[in-house]
């Protein structure tokens, strides 16, 4: 019972400053006995006296503990057994790639039953603007950063003649992938090859990684390639979940 309740209180105050008849009201508990549970957890450092009299808020010792929950968030750790299933599933070529300056580099690949001979090796990298898992971090990525870094890398990499190369064309692709919630390699980066990605969100909200499938453009983009689509974004919300994101109301790569 007083676990609850203290686990209500700061639940509520997570909101912001309130008085204690505030979070009396909020959590069906007497003003008296409030008071009293705030003196305890003002002992704790767990809460602390708010900007204004009569205020309280979140105390500091909740910044460590909350660092200690966070450093366990390990998107490789989370992403393998999603990994493991889509590999299994699929037949193809598996990659967890994070974002790196203006490179997405790939920290871990299962290779598929097809094709091996794939560009983007373990510890190799791509440009931002090619691939399927580089251009689900970056579309999903603020539009200023769009604009950083084509002014950064103009004259874009062209890799195949389907790589964009043009500033326009990149920001159409872009905003595509956006609307669709999914990133779409379609031979730019190895010719006859394609892949699937979508971004990984962390609890703050910010692209951590991405999660994408590639092999030979018939298996990829051909008669099963709806189905492929749909359950690597349903991976990406699975690995995004565990690294304490709510996707619950959140317009992020179809997640909401």
């Amino acid at each position: 019972m007083l676990v609850r309740k203290v686990s209500e209180l700061l639940d509520f105050l997570a909101k912001g400053e309130a008085t204690a008849t505030e979070i009396a009201e909020a959590i069906n508990e007497p003003r008296s006995s409030m008071y009293r549970l705030l003196a305890s957890l003002q002992e704790e450092d767990l809460v602390e006296a708010g900007s204004r009299r009569g205020k309280f808020r979140l105390g500091f010792k909740l910044v460590s503990l909350g660092s200690a929950v966070v450093e366990r968030f390990d998107e490789r750790q989370f992403a393998q057994p999603v990994m493991e299933r889509l590999h299994a599933l699929t037949g193809e070529t598996v990659f967890l790639c994070v974002p790196r300056g203006d490179q997405a580099v790939c920290i871990e690949r299962l290779d598929g039953k097809r094709v091996q001979s794939l560009a983007l090796r373990l510890g190799g990298s791509l440009p931002m603007h090619t691939g399927a898992a580089s251009r689900a971090i970056l579309a999903f990525r603020d539009e200023s950063e769009w604009e950083a870094y084509i002014a950064r890398n103009t004259p874009l990499t062209r890799l195949t003649p389907s790589t964009p190369a043009e500033p326009s064309e990149l920001r159409a692709l872009l905003r595509r992938t956006r609307e669709e919630g999914i990133a779409i390699s379609d031979q730019d980066v190895t010719v006859g090859v394609a892949a699937i990605g979508v971004p990984i969100i962390d609890y703050q909200g910010r692209v951590r990684a991405a999660l994408s499938i590639s092999g030979v453009r018939e298996s990829i983009l051909g008669a099963d390639g709806d189905r492929w689509k749909a359950e690597v974004i349903s991976g990406g919300q699975e690995i995004s979940r565990a690294l304490g994101v709510d996707l619950a109301g959140r317009k992020v790569a179809n997640f909401g």
